[in-house]
């Protein structure tokens, strides 16, 4: 499928301008969520998972090192919150901030196109 000379600068035009600044910030975040595991994991805290043994559950082949690793990355970065509950035995829970439903959400459109492209092939 080939595309016209105006229909690529219709959709050019339709893209906004990323400055040299945001182009970092982008680069950094697509970064911080494409490191092996990262998303795996924040989509399952999204979808319920709130306890180490319920995350392993749901992200087939992700080992516990990895994970310890990765839920401290992701809380220096301000996306999950860890809440140890005092019990006997102790719990620990994750969440997500609202900096992290904030991210799940800017994430939704990348699903669709993901969705949308590989229904395509």
């Amino acid at each position: 499928m080939t595309i016209s000379t105006k229909q690529a600068s219709v959709r050019r035009n339709d893209i906004q301008h990323i400055n040299d600044e945001e182009c970092h910030r982008f680069q950094s975040s697509v970064e911080l969520i494409g490191k092996r595991w990262s998303s795996g994991i924040l989509m399952a805290i999204a979808r319920g998972a709130t306890r180490f043994s319920d995350i392993i559950a749901a992200v087939p082949g992700l080992s516990d090192r990895l994970l310890s690793q990765r839920v401290k990355e992701l809380e220096l970065q301000g996306l999950l919150e860890r809440q140890v509950i005092a019990s006997t035995p102790v719990q620990v829970r994750y969440q997500l901030t609202a900096r992290g439903f904030d991210l799940m959400k800017s994430l939704q459109p990348l699903v669709a196109y993901g969705k949308r492209w590989d229904d395509e092939s």
